[in-house]
């Protein structure tokens, strides 16, 4: 329920009113920025709300129990503050984002009527829309652990336990060209199997993706050559010379984690779940039941 005080409820049952919408967004990597509906800039708090972005809001909606509702916000991808890399990149995504009704002739008027979380973004002809959506989104998001046959835990987080700066399963390596936006060939990974790296991540250690992250989709050594392909465009196109430090991919299989990172002690999944024709079978004569694993 919206909080108003004494001032803005006494403003609201005015005829005529100054009113005007902020938006309060926090990406997930702690960056803040104020944006705003009206024509001048306003400070409220501690946070400077600018009107060069261009927002503006579709219609809202709040209904009661647990439906998700969701609104629009719409900005120039123009803006001093948006980038359209950092919207490219998914930088966006997740973000959190406080809804305001201001009194612009007094900002200390004011009151959050909404918050939400940035869900699907799409561009086009310059500007970006964002799909805000309610608390209750959270409720639609699987919670707990699907029991299934690979492994749900990420290579060398705390539920899986392998350390991946072990020799020979990191190195580090720059690169020598771009073949394509997601093509890279790459110097100093020469002596690695074909594939040992599927599936790894690659931090970017240097160039204009230094801290920045990227999924390998394939690993792929070549006469005096090593191409990476990458799952997902990088902030920035990479540029030779960029370094970058990998690490093993794993492809959440048990036979991979017993024979590549010798860790099947920790395998977070249930590699000997029976299948559907062994999960709806019945007893029959012949049958071989000495309680072995039905999958090896």
């Amino acid at each position: 329920m919206t909080d108003y005080s004494g001032e803005m409820l006494a403003h609201l049952a005015r005829e005529v009113t100054t009113l005007c919408h902020c938006w309060r967004l926090v990406r997930r990597d702690g960056a803040v920025g104020g944006y705003t509906d009206h024509d001048r800039p306003l400070t409220v708090g501690d946070t400077l709300y600018e009107p060069r972005s261009g927002f503006s809001a579709s219609e809202a909606r709040d209904t009661l129990g647990l439906s998700v509702d969701t609104v629009d916000i719409e900005g120039v991808l123009s803006s001093s503050g948006i980038a359209d890399a950092d919207v490219a990149a998914g930088l966006y995504d997740g973000a959190r984002v406080e809804t305001l009704l201001v009194n612009w002739r007094a900002p200390e008027q004011h009151a959050i009527i909404r918050t939400a979380t940035i869900g699907r973004t799409t561009r086009s002809d310059g500007r970006f829309v964002a799909e805000l959506e309610s608390p209750m989104h959270g409720l639609d998001r699987p919670a707990g652990r699907f029991v299934r046959r690979d492994c749900d835990a990420e290579l060398g987080d705390h539920r899986c336990g392998f350390d991946v700066g072990r020799t020979g399963f990191s190195a580090s390596g720059t690169v020598v060209s771009t073949e394509a936006p997601l093509v890279l060939v790459v110097d100093g990974l020469a002596g690695h199997d074909a594939g040992w790296f599927a599936g790894g991540v690659l931090t970017w250690t240097g160039g204009t993706n230094a801290g920045s992250a990227a999924r390998v989709a394939e690993h792929r050594p070549g006469r005096g050559t090593v191409r990476l392909i990458l799952r997902d465009p990088d902030r920035f196109a990479p540029e030779a010379g960029d370094a970058f430090t990998i690490a093993a991919g794993c492809d959440k299989r048990f036979s991979t984690c017993r024979a590549k990172f010798a860790n099947a002690g920790n395998f977070r999944g249930f590699p000997h779940l029976p299948g559907n024709d062994a999960a709806y079978g019945y007893v029959a004569e012949g049958g071989q039941f000495d309680g072995e694993a039905l999958v090896p």
